[in-house]
């Protein structure tokens, strides 16, 4: 229905269909065009259709003075333009803003830290590398090291022994 609007609410869209006489129960494509044309009618200026201004989601807008109410991708572009204002005008909201700190009051003594921990890594044992002192050999590299501590001079040394027996 009408809450799939970005903007638009629950209570707003139920507040527009009971000031329409509008049947809540009914779907979106059996509405008439004269139904469809009053709901476009009151989205465009809700002020001017009756609605309170503390109903609307942009009052005493600092461009226009207004008091309006928005919705689609109206509502990320004037949020992303008072940002920059902010950051504009060097006010300490905009000072926030510009270094990623909380901008409205919050505690930021122990929360809200971005980035890893620095320090001691906690975990379990660390593995030892490869070809380390004191580390065992791997399971492929077992021929190897053999080959490499003594058994290979052994078999050397066994060799003309052989021979000389002939």
């Amino acid at each position: 229905g009408l809450t799939h609007i970005r903007g638009i609410g629950y209570n707003f869209a139920s507040a527009i269909l009971t000031k329409l006489q509008i049947n809540p129960d009914s779907n979106i494509g059996y509405l008439t065009d004269a139904n469809v044309t009053a709901i476009e009618g009151v989205l465009n200026d809700p002020a001017k259709a009756g609605f309170p201004i503390w109903f609307l989601n942009r009052r005493k807008d600092p461009e226009t003075g207004k008091d309006m109410h928005l919705f689609t991708s109206d509502i990320e572009f004037t949020i992303r333009n008072d940002i920059e204002r902010e950051r504009i005008s060097g006010s300490w909201r905009g000072y926030r803003h510009m270094f990623g700190l909380k901008v409205r009051g919050q505690r930021t003594r122990t929360t809200g830290r971005k980035g890893g921990a620095v320090g001691v890594a906690k975990g379990g044992k660390i593995m030892p590398t490869k070809g380390g002192a004191g580390a065992p050999p791997a399971e492929g590299d077992a021929d190897a090291a053999k080959d490499a501590t003594g058994d290979a001079a052994a078999k050397t040394d066994a060799a003309p022994a052989e021979e000389k027996k002939e």
